[in-house]
């Protein structure tokens, strides 16, 4: 089959089996099985080229098949784009999704439209590295430090560590990534009062609503999934307690949550010392996460 029959043939298995984006994972997945980039598949398939002399069509088929299968397609291909970065993803992390790019974009410019210099930042719940590491890169002159819960998520922490510092030496000096539980006191204990920013994707889905992608139930550790109440509650209102310590008079707080929690975290955060915590939306319009400033100046 040429690449156009081939691309065709995958999306309709890929449909079939109730996949949301068939057309898209066939083509990524191509691409990764030829070893070229998904930009390149278009072009071929444009000029009407037969398929690459690097394509393994028995890779490609596997890769299909356990899509269809409903394995997420990172864990397929073994990364995720966030930002300016590239993970490494798989069993056991959290994979990043785009609506945490809205909310790092949130607190980067709250930063820059202080002017701070050299902010301190901290990354509670730090999953794959995304957030952290995305303020490491892209806010010249921060200190950032990440709590990770998790051992076997810390790992992949730890190596999306090395793996951005490989391009950004200077994040290695710069990023500090903490096995620990980022809601208890105790935890970077030495830093309470001196944070200019913390920013979070604590655990937040409810109890209650269990996800009926199998790619979420399924294959995210619940550890990363689940709020810790029926609605969802309980581990995000923890992390605003420590944010409220962690931070210095002014720092801000910028937390991702489901679109259901807006009304009780704005509240919540507003009895622990936080002046007028407002809701920000992501990309598609729904209510994603909290802003709030602690009071004191």
């Amino acid at each position: 089959m040429n690449i156009t029959e081939t691309l065709k043939e995958a999306e309709r298995e890929l449909a079939a089996a109730g996949v949301d984006t068939p057309a898209f994972d066939a083509k990524l997945l191509l691409a990764h099985a030829a070893g070229i980039a998904p930009r390149d598949v278009d072009m071929l398939r444009l000029l009407g080229r037969p398929l690459p002399e690097s394509f393994d069509a028995d890779a490609y088929h596997a890769m299909i098949a356990r899509r269809a299968a409903r394995e997420p397609l990172q864990h397929i291909t073994g990364h995720a784009p966030f930002r300016y970065l590239d993970v490494e993803v798989g069993p056991g992390v959290f994979i990043p999704r785009p609506e945490t790019e809205t909310v790092v974009q949130a607190g980067i410019d709250w930063l820059a439209g202080r002017h701070i210099a050299d902010p301190r930042i901290v990354d509670l719940c730090a999953g794959s590295g995304v957030i952290g590491l995305s303020a490491a890169v892209e806010v010249a002159g921060s200190e950032v430090w990440a709590v990770e819960l998790s051992e076997p998520t810390h790992a992949w922490t730890e190596r999306n560590r090395r793996r951005v510092v490989a391009d950004h030496p200077d994040v290695g000096e710069r990023y500090h990534l903490v096995l620990g539980d980022a809601t208890a006191p105790e935890t970077l204990r030495d830093l309470d009062g001196t944070i200019d920013l913390v920013i979070s994707n604590p655990p937040y889905v409810p109890e209650s609503e269990i996800p009926e992608q199998p790619e979420v139930r399924d294959h995210d550790p619940e550890l990363a999934l689940y709020g810790g109440s029926a609605d969802g509650l309980r581990i995000p209102e923890r992390i605003i307690d420590r944010a409220a310590t962690l931070l210095r008079d002014g720092g801000a707080l910028v937390m991702e949550h489901d679109i259901s929690q807006g009304a009780a975290l704005r509240a919540y955060a507003a009895a622990r010392g936080f002046a007028d915590p407002r809701t920000g939306d992501d990309l598609t319009g729904r209510p994603r996460y909290l802003f709030a400033v602690k009071a004191g100046i």
